[in-house]
């Protein structure tokens, strides 16, 4: 085999090398969203709108999943489940004469319960972020019924947003318990 032969089929290897190499990183990127799409749902497009790039999207979740696992998040007592169930009644029972004060007790009892689980509290992106790793519909509902919470304030939300949020919160709650 001459020179220019062999040349040529180190040539041919290499490239062949990598389209294999190609083909796999696309393969496995390809995997990872689809993974992550799955395990995310609405959360997935929600990270990927915000912050206007499906990478940085995708790395962003990959991070939350990852800082998710260090936390020891742990299920409620019977003894807690009874007390927080009987608080939800109350804050129900609220929302017919008080609903703006029964929105706002509803994500102050919502919080309360994901400390107990053992989420992290500290501001609202940061429960929604922990949310989205295990519960990403019920992140996805937050969001909302945070936002109209928020709209009670300068007093902009109307009773279908008041309802909504409770119908949100009390779902979040449930899923929580």
């Amino acid at each position: 085999m001459g020179t220019l032969e062999l040349v040529t089929v180190i040539v041919v290897a290499l490239v062949v090398v990598a389209i294999l190499v190609a083909a796999a990183w696309a393969f496995s990127r390809r995997r990872r969203t689809e993974r992550l799409h799955r395990r995310f749902g609405p959360e997935y497009e929600h990270a990927v709108t915000t912050l206007g790039d499906r990478r940085r999207a995708e790395a962003e979740l990959a991070d939350r999943e990852k800082r998710a696992k260090s936390l020891q998040i742990r299920p409620l007592s019977r003894e807690e489940v009874e007390h927080f169930s009987e608080a939800w009644q109350g804050v129900q029972t609220r929302f017919v004469d008080h609903p703006t004060e029964a929105i706002t007790d509803a994500e102050n009892l919502v919080i309360e319960v994901m400390q107990a689980r053992g989420y992290p509290t500290v501001d609202v992106e940061q429960r929604m972020d922990y949310l989205s790793v295990h519960h990403p519909r019920a992140a996805q509902n937050y969001r909302v019924a945070h936002g109209i919470t928020q709209k009670t304030k300068s007093q902009e939300a109307t009773t279908e947003d008041l309802r909504q949020a409770m119908t949100y919160y009390r779902e979040l709650f449930n899923e929580l318990l």
